[in-house]
């Protein structure tokens, strides 16, 4: 699952849809505070995966974390400064990568609920991946993991 929070561009909206869709993810979800997912460039960008996965819109961040955990679904929050790192990190079988903006990721209050936050390892002298690139490596570091039987 892809949780969007508070992604304003909606090429950016469709272009994760696509990923996720393309990484076998179950649903996109996306809080009030996005970028409509039914925009014409945010359709476009999408490329038809919007006909292939369920994408809702308009939740609440506070309510997505407290149905998650009610579900048993873990919160996985992306962040630079998390300690933990993607690619060693003990992924849960049910998991909802969170992303966050573009400028500035995921708010504080938003990181510290997620029951789980890791960071993507960076070896060059990049500060950060912009949004889409990071959501990339997250679900299809799940997707390997699933397909390796892990």
């Amino acid at each position: 699952m892809l949780v969007l929070h508070e992604v304003r561009d909606p090429g950016n909206v469709g272009t994760l849809i696509r990923t996720a869709d393309a990484s076998g993810a179950d649903l996109v979800l996306l809080t009030r505070t996005c970028a409509d997912p039914y925009s014409p460039k945010a359709v476009r960008a999408a490329v038809g995966s919007l006909f292939h996965l369920p994408v809702l819109a308009g939740a609440e961040i506070d309510d997505v974390l407290a149905e998650l955990a009610a579900a048993g679904i873990t919160a996985a929050a992306t962040s630079g400064y998390a300690t933990a790192e993607l690619f060693t990190a003990e992924l849960p079988v049910r998991i909802a990568w969170i992303l966050g903006n573009e400028a500035r990721g995921l708010d504080e209050r938003t990181l510290n609920a997620a029951p789980l936050a890791v960071r993507i390892p960076l070896a060059g002298h990049a500060e950060s991946l912009n949004v889409h690139t990071a959501a990339t490596v997250c679900l299809f570091e799940t997707l390997r993991r699933r397909q390796a039987g892990a």
